[in-house]
């Protein structure tokens, strides 16, 4: 039977430069998953890559040889050997994966918990495996109850009730270093959801932003716009750096954009003036020898964000208990749903197993029947298969009633040697992305 597998690596379980090296900006990803569905041991796969994470969801026809080769596209993918991944990594399968994936959802799982932007990265990296046609029945179900489980847990506590995020706690920190922002002027490289969060935390204590996008120059320009600031080229950014106090930076790009070399000219064209650098972006744009170049210039990557919401997260930690809750409620109801597809081949194997040992056993007794009538044959082959129905009766209502389903038809499986082909029924939503993904293949 497949099962569910995740694997991956976290803020929890590696540090900043390991997982820079397995981001997954959405063009390695797409890679990763046509890797990794090629393989016979893969059915379906998602891949989410956030700025904290990079996870693989994977429904796999044998979890070991899946895992295996999940491994072995990551090291690919990030350029280093596997062995590197080696206490970094975790691997949840069944229920736990579930589980886990529904608490990401939530922002359970997030550095700063309970923060709401995971749900648009979650939802992001099904559609870009939907597209890529590497999600299937299992997994199209799994994601559509992780973004719903995670709206119901934000709809039904205050997890989310102190606006507290990556962008707020970053303006936090420069707020700490140079005083009141309102004359201060802010260089905002990036233009994508993190660029957009941070300008808006800036806007809320008065800053003047500028705004540099290195590939859409019209999506800085819409944040200008909307937040009052000014949108300038990529090409501009040496000058920019030199008249600018803080420097958010947070874009995609897979290699870094300047690093000590840049910084030493434009720390020169300053003068004394204080610089403040906040790189939020993963794998990094600054390099980190830059903390060195003088008293002068202050960085803080991820790694001092996340040492930082660790203060003050005392409501939302409360929060998190009855949220945690809501997760099990809805990875149960997930499990019994993924119990219901196997229950009706289980149940046609097992009672084909009892009627093939009826007929062996009638069969081995037929030469101490040799005075035994037709009719009577006829009388104790219909008894046995008689006392056969009376004995799967109970357990197979049980099945059907769906109580434990999924831990009965373990057992069940285990027990009588049964190894049922999964015939997975196809969801009758199907969303405009899977359609749209048909109409191009």
């Amino acid at each position: 039977m497949s099962e569910l597998l995740a694997l991956g690596a976290s803020h929890k379980t590696a540090p900043l430069a390991l997982r820079e090296k397995l981001a997954l900006p959405e063009g390695r990803a797409a890679s990763a998953l046509r890797e990794l569905t090629a393989h016979d041991s893969v059915q379906e796969a998602v891949a989410i890559s956030t700025c904290n994470r990079t996870e693989l969801y994977l429904l796999a026809v044998n979890p070991v040889e899946a895992e295996n080769e999940a491994l072995a596209v990551l090291s690919r993918q990030a350029e280093i050997r596997p062995t590197e991944l080696v206490g970094s990594m975790y691997s949840l399968r069944g229920a736990d994966a579930v589980r886990h994936l529904f608490s990401v959802a939530a922002g359970l799982d997030s550095m700063i918990v309970g923060e709401a932007e995971v749900q648009g990265q979650v939802k992001r990296a099904y559609e870009l495996a939907l597209v890529e046609g590497a999600t299937g029945p299992i997994s199209n179900r799994l994601f559509r109850d992780a973004l719903s489980a995670g709206k119901r847990v934000r709809t039904e506590t205050e997890i989310g009730r102190s606006h507290v995020s990556i962008a707020t706690v970053a303006v936090e920190l420069a707020a700490r270093s140079l005083g009141d922002l309102s004359t201060r002027r802010v260089l905002v490289i990036g233009a994508g959801e993190n660029g957009e969060l941070t300008a808006q935390a800036l806007g809320e204590r008065g800053v003047h932003t500028v705004f540099v996008a290195n590939r859409r120059y019209d999506r800085a320009i819409g944040l200008a716009e909307r937040f009052g600031g000014t949108a300038v080229r990529f090409d501009d950014l040496p000058s920019e750096l030199a008249r600018a106090d803080i420097v958010v930076s947070c874009t995609s790009s897979p290699h870094q954009i300047f690093g000590r070399e840049e910084l030493e000219v434009v720390v020169e064209e300053r003068g004394r003036r204080p610089l403040v650098l906040i790189d939020i972006a993963v794998p990094r744009d600054i390099e980190p020898s830059v903390r060195d170049l003088c008293s002068g210039v202050t960085l803080f990557d991820m790694d001092d964000l996340q040492r930082e919401v660790t203060r003050n997260m005392s409501v939302r930690e409360a929060e998190a208990t009855k949220a945690h809750v809501l997760i099990d409620e809805e990875t149960e109801r997930f499990d019994r749903w993924l119990g219901t597809l196997d229950v009706v081949p289980t149940i046609a194997a097992l009672r084909e197993r009892a009627e093939s040992i009826v007929e062996q056993a009638l069969r081995e007794n037929e030469p101490r029947w040799e005075r035994l009538s037709d009719a009577d044959r006829e009388r104790v082959g219909v008894m046995a298969r008689a006392i056969v129905g009376r004995l799967l009766h109970e357990p197979t209502m049980r099945l059907k009633r769906g109580e434990d389903v999924y831990e009965h038809l373990h057992a069940l499986r285990e027990l009588f040697g049964l190894e049922p082909e999964l015939r997975e029924p196809r969801p009758a939503e199907v969303t405009d992305l899977e359609s749209r993904r048909r109409r191009r293949g």
